[in-house]
């Protein structure tokens, strides 16, 4: 089976109130196929629901309306290939904060005795 892309770039990172207005500008062909495309991976329901209604618009006669955007404001500009924080963790002294730790009691110098 060939490897499916859906038509939207960055779909599988936006969410639901962006996908929303994203789906607007698909057509019947491009909606079917992302339609498949979240059945076969993640299968949301909220997605499949809004991907379903709007084929059902578009079926209605309803026309594509793409925004004026060349790239829309909510493309995600980060990637899942990995974090920034190192295996190693944070570097640092390695020294755990006292914040409830047994010898803290969270008063400072003025109240000790």
């Amino acid at each position: 089976m060939a490897e499916q892309h859906p038509p939207i770039a960055g779909y599988d990172e936006l969410p639901l109130g962006a996908l929303q207005h994203r789906v607007r500008s698909l057509t019947e062909a491009e909606l079917r196929a992302l339609l498949d495309y979240e059945r076969d991976h993640a299968d949301r329901a909220p997605v499949v629901d809004l991907l379903v209604r709007r084929l059902g618009e578009l079926e209605a006669g309803a026309e594509p309306s793409p925004g004026p955007e060349a790239t829309p404001a909510d493309t995600p500009h980060h990637s899942r290939a990995g974090s920034p924080v190192p295996p190693s963790g944070p570097a640092g002294t390695g020294q755990p904060t006292g914040h409830g730790t047994r010898g803290s009691t969270g008063k400072g110098a003025e109240h000790s005795e």
